[in-house]
């Protein structure tokens, strides 16, 4: 489930012209960037839900064969991420799915991080799994962190006034017998991982390489940066090899 409906508001102006999802950091938009990664990871479907300008957006998908992509229109109604899901339930087959956040990826990874989080999954313990990025070291968070992480990976969240050593990186599985019984159509999904947490049946896994959150226009200049940074020190490596 690929979250591509939102409005963007805090990267105003440029979202009133251009959805979120199809801001690009170096020439690649950040949808692709999250559809290439499920492709990559082997994922056959992704369901991608749209509202806020989701003619570009749908466009934009027309063509792409890895993974088939499942257009969920929410055009009438922004449904938030819990709403979005419930409105697709029965696609997913009552099997654990992906969750994804379209505003953040991460580079200079070495293994795959999508299967990274699929390794750690057990539906007898857990109800969430969680790809976690370091508050410290990530780009673009402005905030005191989400989530401690115990030895067995085990997640609490933050108390106010507290820091985490770990943030949610837009990227987790999550058991779709938790939507089953909800009656409204128009919820959030975070309160579902903080239950979880609540019963002990949210883990999470740190990501492999580094994570660029990109939810303001400062960000994609920093995003911008990074990732030159890094293409310049891989092609370094390659010529000193």
């Amino acid at each position: 489930m690929v979250f591509a409906a939102g409005l963007g508001s805090r990267m105003r102006p440029l979202t009133d012209r251009l959805p979120k999802p199809l801001v690009a950091i170096a020439g690649v938009t950040l949808l692709d960037r999250a559809l290439d990664a499920f492709a990559e990871a082997g994922v056959a479907t992704a369901i991608v839900n749209v509202h806020h300008l989701a003619d570009q957006i749908e466009t934009h998908l027309e063509g792409r064969e890895r993974p088939r992509v499942i257009v969920s229109d929410e055009r009438k109604t922004l449904l938030d991420q819990g709403g979005g899901i419930k409105k697709v339930l029965a696609e997913f087959a009552g099997r654990p799915f992906f969750v994804c956040n379209t505003d953040a990826f991460w580079i200079g990874a070495r293994e795959d991080n999508l299967r990274r989080v699929a390794s750690v999954w057990d539906a007898e313990i857990m109800d969430v799994a969680l790809l976690l990025a370091p508050r410290l070291g990530s780009v673009g968070v402005e905030w005191d962190g989400d989530f401690h992480k115990a030895e067995d990976g085990r997640l609490t969240k933050r108390a106010a006034g507290e820091t985490a050593d770990f943030v949610y990186a837009g990227i987790g599985i999550v058991k779709p017998q938790l939507f089953e019984n909800i009656e409204q159509d128009v919820f959030p999904l975070a309160p579902f991982f903080f239950r979880a947490a609540e019963q002990g049946r949210l883990f999470g896994v740190p990501l492999d390489g580094k994570w660029l959150h990109v939810g303001t226009m400062a960000a994609i200049e920093e995003a911008e940066r990074a990732v030159a940074e890094e293409r310049d020190g891989s092609r370094q490596v390659e010529g000193e090899g």
